[in-house]
């Protein structure tokens, strides 16, 4: 409903001291602004939760909030008795209100849709407008109603008026409760909805995917078809936006510095263009399609209805974080992609969980790990690496478990694991319109908040590569071998730091150090170093030809012939620390800055807990 009535052109913010999501915006109608703010969805202002809090206090206009002119409250029509007494809370705030009723196409399929000149009658003559938010019919009547109710609205009979500014919020829910129940009840008798009710196709087929077994196992399924969809559809996207596109960019700027002489490609400003400004655009790009992908499938999943379905199912799964079932859907999104998770933490309703949430995703192994796990894996675990691979996953969902329970001990105590009670929308079928324009708003906020962090940062890389070192290594911009460079010297520096993980190798931190830009580069940068330092053919006789052999080699005299135990520290490492820096700059935009850096933070300590205390131990076994 509130984006039939702006388009696009909604903003989300933060309110203000929280976490709590916002929209705002506005729109023309007649010669006047109107501007929009669209709350979390409560069904009380009494708040149980930061949310519920901001919604109640945009409500009533206090605790800083303006006060609002006019209250629109959306009502589903399919289940109208949860919010008659919510609406009698917002009529009693004395604001001008109009009642926009939502759903109401299921409704009348189900044999009990709803008049709005009726249901207006029946409130005392709130304006009621039937409004479609999928196509946005009934978006022009409730603009006009807006403006004619601007000056008030009736107040229902039994129903009372209350001073916002005086009232114990409190008591005055406690106290004119059986007033409210008693209003909302006459409504529903002259309604007389229970005798047209009847067993809806929603019904049916809740009976299966609610089930305790049928449930969990539809709702693997589901996300295994989400993960599978999101790599197979990606993967080709992305390697033609890694191969092909970056190809035609590089020889579109190789032609045009063609143009200032022969040797303008060989310049140092050449090389920031290409190896830094371009591989950072080229970098974004790449995140698009697995985003772009995630985003289809869950609003897909989340308008057709089964969103909801999947939360409840999993809810007690989720129990021991003192978390919901809504909890798990981004956690298990993370499997694929990091970021559509993040934003994914946007369907949880409270902001404590919403931000713990957040700060687990990052653990959940995402496919961009895969290489890091596949080259390791086969290079010091050959006949065992699909076996290898797998336990990665298993330690990944044990480290979400741990990692979760610690932070509700430590950071979150206040979170308290309550009933978990929700309205399960009717099954739909989703709106190509509505869905598409979704996808595309989404992205590019992706694109707006996360593009500048992750180029900036890939072109201080290619900095660091191009600054030499030593008088030998090379000039600004044409350095020979990267290990000269000041990006090779730091990775030295750091190296020592990994010793008792066992691969205190300047291959391996430098290749750590790329991997917080992203996941997939850590490969590459290996196969580059290794490639800089034993290119010679007595090496390559000696086993130095292939990547792993290399990796084996280097790890083998690191750890002090415990290659194996230094190779599973290495990829607990992997798996644990900031997955990419496009994560961080999505978690600076969903929750702010302490929360991004603390959760980076999070990150290194952890895997390098995880690093050390595994090569400790398997260095006795492997």
């Amino acid at each position: 409903m509130f984006n039939s009535l702006l388009g696009a052109k909604a903003r989300v913010m933060n309110a203000p001291g929280t976490t709590v999501l916002l929209e705002r915006g506005s729109y023309r109608y007649g010669d006047e602004t109107w501007n929009l703010v669209d709350t979390p969805g409560t069904y009380s202002l009494l708040p149980l939760s930061p949310d519920e809090e901001v919604a109640s206090q945009a409500a009533m206009g206090t605790d800083g909030q303006p006060q609002p002119d006019l209250i629109v409250a959306a009502l589903d029509a399919t289940n109208i008795a949860r919010s008659l007494y919510f609406l009698a809370m917002v009529l009693e705030l004395g604001r001008p209100t109009v009642v926009a009723l939502t759903m109401n196409d299921l409704a009348r399929r189900n044999n009990v849709g709803l008049d709005p000149a009726e249901l207006s009658a029946t409130l005392g003559g709130v304006p009621v407008v039937e409004v479609d938010g999928r196509t946005g019919k009934g978006a022009s009547t409730l603009m006009e109603t807006i403006a004619a109710s601007f000056h008030g609205t009736p107040m229902p009979r039994g129903l009372h008026a209350i001073d916002t500014h005086s009232v114990d919020v409190a008591s005055w829910v406690e106290d004119n409760a059986d007033a409210r129940f008693e209003w909302a009840a006459h409504v529903l008798e002259h309604l007389n909805l229970e005798s047209r009710a009847r067993i809806t196709r929603s019904d049916r087929i809740d009976r299966v995917l609610l089930n305790p077994v049928f449930g969990i196992l539809a709702f693997l399924a589901v996300m295994f078809i989400v993960f599978q969809a999101t790599t197979w559809l990606a993967g080709p996207m992305q390697d033609w936006i890694d191969g092909s596109v970056r190809e035609w960019c590089e020889a579109g700027i190789n032609t045009v510095f063609s143009w200032f002489g022969p040797n303008a490609t060989d310049s140092w400003f050449h090389g920031l263009i290409v190896d830094g400004i371009l591989d950072g655009c080229i970098t974004v790009l790449t995140f698009l399609p697995p985003m772009g992908i995630m985003f289809i499938m869950l609003s897909l999943l989340e308008d057709s209805g089964y969103l909801a379905r999947a939360a409840f199912v999993m809810d007690k799964a989720m129990r021991a974080m003192h978390l919901d079932g809504r909890a798990f859907l981004p956690i298990v999104i993370g499997f694929g992609c990091n970021l559509p998770a993040l934003a994914a933490t946007r369907t949880l309703p409270d902001s404590r969980q919403r931000v713990l949430v957040g700060m687990l995703v990052p653990f959940s192994s995402c496919t961009a790990r895969l290489s890091v796990y596949l080259v390791l894996a086969y290079a010091f675990f050959r006949d065992q690496a699909g076996l290898v691979v797998f336990l990665m996953y298993v330690c990944s969902v044990l480290l979400i478990l741990g990692v979760g329970i610690l932070l509700r001990q430590v950071k979150f105590r206040d979170l308290q694991s309550e009933p978990f009670a929700m309205s399960l929308p009717p099954y739909q079928v989703p709106r190509l319109v509505t869905l598409v324009r979704s996808v595309l708003v989404k992205l590019w906020d992706f694109i707006k908040g996360a593009s500048s962090i992750i180029i900036t940062m890939i072109a201080f890389m290619w900095l660091l590569q191009s600054i030499p070192a030593t008088a030998n290594a090379g000039s600004f911009g044409h350095v020979d071998d990267v290990h000269q460079s000041v990006y090779g010297v730091v990775a030295d520096t750091v190296a020592p730091v990994f010793a008792p993980a066992g691969f205190d190798d300047w291959h391996a931190s430098a290749a750590l150090m790329t991997g917080f830009v992203a996941k997939e580069v850590v490969v590459g940068s290996l196969g580059q170093s290794y490639a800089i330092n034993s290119g010679n053919e007595d090496e390559q006789q000696q086993g130095e030809g292939t990547l792993g052999e290399a990796i084996r080699h280097s790890f083998d005299e690191s750890s002090g012939g415990h290659g194996r135990a230094a190779a599973v520290a290495f990829l607990l490492f992997t798996l644990a620390y900031t997955p990419c820096l496009a994560t961080v700059a999505e978690l600076k935009r969903q929750f702010g800055r302490k929360i991004a850096w603390q959760t980076v933070g999070l990150g290194l300590v952890t895997a390098y807990i995880l690093a050390v205390l595994a090569f400790q131990t398997l260095r006795w076994v492997l």
